[in-house]
């Protein structure tokens, strides 16, 4: 250690640990609370409905040995420094860890949305107190799941299968299935068939698809109603598969002309940045995996530097991910290709959780 003063960081994650290493000096101990460190018992309700709800915590086995590192660890150090996630749960974990441990030395805060060297030698320059207001919503997000979970999972264990748990999600996700296969059994079985074509002349081709017959339309999916499965627009011609072969009869005895040719412009604007449902969605998509396996992936490469914080809600870049991109296009492709104004994306949800920014490969570079 150097005469400097000894400041002790205690991330969530082990695996950042090392990352952080390479950016901090001799003079700062890492250490890692490896998730939450307290939480209501296991045996019990673990919170007072006649109290204003009040809460009872206690340390999990797993974690006394990590509370006794870490209590050995803040006796070394002179400041420590809280740099658990930038989420309400991370925020939670910090006040976990001030209430458990006690520390005498002075505590602050440190939130940082990318592993990058820049990013964490900011953070350290705009500390702050821990957010009560987070840690309050997080508390009452897990008041709601064990409540709801005491109450629904035995009714589970008796109609479903026994093991299983429920929360603040699951819960109304059952009634939510249910209402759905109510739906469900209402819906009226419907059929329809389009024809496609692939026209020939020379060594150029192109496909088609049969819009009408008779001067009406041909019904698609989108011609029936989603509940009822019942024709949604008059007037259309739905076809079966004997009126679908009819058809094809007839037309492979035309002769067939291109009578008329439109060209009109397409413009295709960029995506917004992903965020978390989004990622998720191109993940099962594009990889055939699952959104735990996207997440999982997400988090290594958020814990290794390269994307930014991947739980988010918000579709805003900062300005130095614009200003990378800016940079990026100049170097590539030239200035001529530079747009006149960045494209700024809103969210449509109202509720949504925009704290953060949305995700994208870190750096500024």
């Amino acid at each position: 250690m150097t005469s400097e003063n000894t400041k002790l960081v205690i991330v969530e994650s082990p695996s950042k640990i090392k990352t952080l290493k390479k950016f901090l000096g001799d003079n700062y101990i890492i250490e890692s609370s490896v998730g939450h460190i307290r939480d209501l018992p296991k045996k019990d309700l673990g919170i007072d409905i006649e109290n204003s709800f009040s809460t009872s915590y206690e340390v999990s086995a797993d974690s006394k040995k990590v509370v006794k590192n870490l209590k050995s660890m803040i006796k070394k150090a002179d400041e420590l420094y809280l740099a658990t996630d930038p989420d309400r749960e991370g925020e939670a974990i910090s006040w976990h860890l001030v209430e458990c441990l006690k520390p005498s030395i002075p505590v602050k805060r440190m939130v940082f949305n990318e592993i990058t060297k820049e990013a964490i030698i900011e953070s350290f320059s705009n500390t702050r107190q821990i957010d009560t207001n987070l840690v309050k919503a997080q508390e009452s997000r897990r008041i709601l799941d064990r409540l709801f979970g005491f109450l629904v999972s035995k009714k589970l264990w008796l109609n479903v299968a026994g093991g299983l748990s429920a929360g603040r999600v699951q819960s109304p996700a059952v009634k939510i299935l249910v209402d759905r296969e109510k739906q469900r059994s209402q819906f009226v079985k419907n059929e329809y068939w389009s024809i496609e074509a692939i026209f020939k002349s020379g060594t150029q081709s192109f496909d088609s698809t049969l819009k009408s017959v008779d001067d009406k339309k041909i019904a698609v999916g989108n011609s029936f109603d989603k509940k009822t499965g019942k024709l949604n627009k008059k007037n259309l011609v739905l076809l079966n598969e004997n009126s679908t072969n009819d058809i094809i009869n007839k037309l492979e005895q035309g002769e067939w002309k291109v009578a008329s040719l439109a060209v009109k412009p397409k413009n295709q604007n960029p995506y917004p940045p992903f965020i978390t449902s989004t990622l998720q969605q191109e993940g099962i998509r594009k990889f055939n995996l699952s959104s735990q396996q996207v997440m999982s992936i997400a988090q290594k490469l958020y814990e290794n530097g390269h994307i930014t914080y991947m739980r988010t809600d918000s579709v805003n870049l900062s300005s130095e991910a614009l200003n990378a991109a800016k940079k990026a296009i100049t170097n590539l492709f030239g200035k001529e290709y530079l747009p006149e104004k960045f494209n700024y994306y809103k969210n449509k949800a109202k509720n949504a959780q925009e704290a953060h920014e949305a995700i994208r490969p870190s750096g500024s570079t």
